[in-house]
């Protein structure tokens, strides 16, 4: 019995031939040729009784019909048809940057793509690609280095022009973040130092998003802290991929729990002992908003010097790298009376 065709793929090709098909059917096997209307194809491989690929013989532009040649009888036919090769156009390139590892899954768009025996990155061909029509090819970035890279395809119409461009992004580096610590509400403004910043997609504290950031020029960025606990390293993420991690803590507010003595003169001078959680990070003391000097002993204790002031009750506050806690009354006694 006669060999049958029932598809075949592509179904057109340049009239310059080269052009790899592939006939889907039955009965192919011991197949001895395949024609392009009355001209042998350049070449053919029987894959197994159902398939088999032959390269297109140049011809000129309309459509030939193809069939299997078989001891047994010709196939029946199917058509391929030959257009004119044009010179293929890039338009666009999306997305248009990613990292110097490559791997980026790009969108070539243009004209004139169709039958596209090769994908370049400034000269490097593309670790894949497929063409998807007249108009379209997809393709992964192969590695390349940081700047512009031209993009070009080849099929047997030419190569495209070099003017359309694939930019290489350098992976981000942090070396510094100020300040390094923030209380759990977050809120700080943190300033992030480092190289190759431009183009941030994200700025992540943990695994959580920055409340908002400012790419301020290719070595810094400020991002704003979200709410958090704990170790949260940094990172940036840009084209170029995502940085190292920089140490960033979240920190507890103060709270005091006594103050020893709870009361003292109206004079400058009473060693006051605050005793609390959360004390090791103190910026400031105060009495009834008077900053006073101090001395961090432990994470639960810190020594004060009350500052002169009135007779009556003031409110005691520690402030930390987690804010300012809730404060304790301090009273001021007045001189007794004679």
């Amino acid at each position: 019995m006669p060999p049958t065709i029932s598809t075949i793929n592509p179904s057109q090709g340049p009239t310059t031939g080269g052009t790899t098909v592939t006939l889907t059917g039955t009965g192919m096997t011991g197949s001895t040729a395949v024609r392009f209307a009355s001209t042998n194809a350049t070449s053919f491989t029987v894959n197994s009784a159902t398939q088999i690929t032959a390269v297109s013989p140049p011809r000129a532009a309309g459509a030939a019909a193809v069939v299997v040649v078989h001891p047994t009888g010709n196939s029946n036919s199917v058509t391929f048809t030959y257009v004119v090769a044009t010179v293929p156009v890039v338009t666009g390139v999306a997305p248009s940057s990613g990292p110097t590892s490559g791997g980026t899954n790009v969108t070539l768009t243009g004209t004139g793509l169709t039958g596209a025996t090769a994908v370049t990155f400034a000269g490097v061909p593309a670790t894949s690609f497929v063409v998807s029509s007249a108009t379209q090819i997809t393709a992964v970035t192969p590695g390349g280095s940081a700047g512009a890279a031209v993009v070009t395809v080849t099929t047997p119409g030419g190569t495209s022009a070099p003017d359309s461009f694939f930019f290489y992004a350098a992976p981000p580096v942090l070396t510094s973040v100020s300040p390094v610590q923030s209380p759990t509400a977050g809120g700080v403004l943190v300033t992030l130092t480092g190289s190759d910043l431009l183009n941030a997609g994200a700025v992540r504290f943990g695994t959580t998003n920055a409340t908002s950031f400012t790419v301020v020029s290719a070595t810094q960025i400020t991002a704003t802290a979200p709410a958090g606990t704990g170790s949260s390293p940094i990172t940036v993420t840009t084209p170029g991929g995502t940085s190292n991690p920089v140490a960033f803590t979240y920190v507890a507010a103060p709270t005091l729990t006594a103050l020893v003595p709870g009361s003292g003169p109206t004079s400058a001078g009473t060693v006051v002992t605050l005793i609390g959680t959360n004390l090791s990070t103190a910026s400031a003391v105060t009495f009834g908003g008077t900053a006073a000097a101090f001395t961090v002993v432990s994470d639960t204790q810190t020594t004060a010097v009350a500052p002169a002031g009135a007779a009556g009750p003031v409110t005691v506050t520690v402030t930390t790298a987690g804010g300012t806690g809730p404060g304790l009354t301090y009273t001021r006694l007045g001189a007794p009376g004679i």
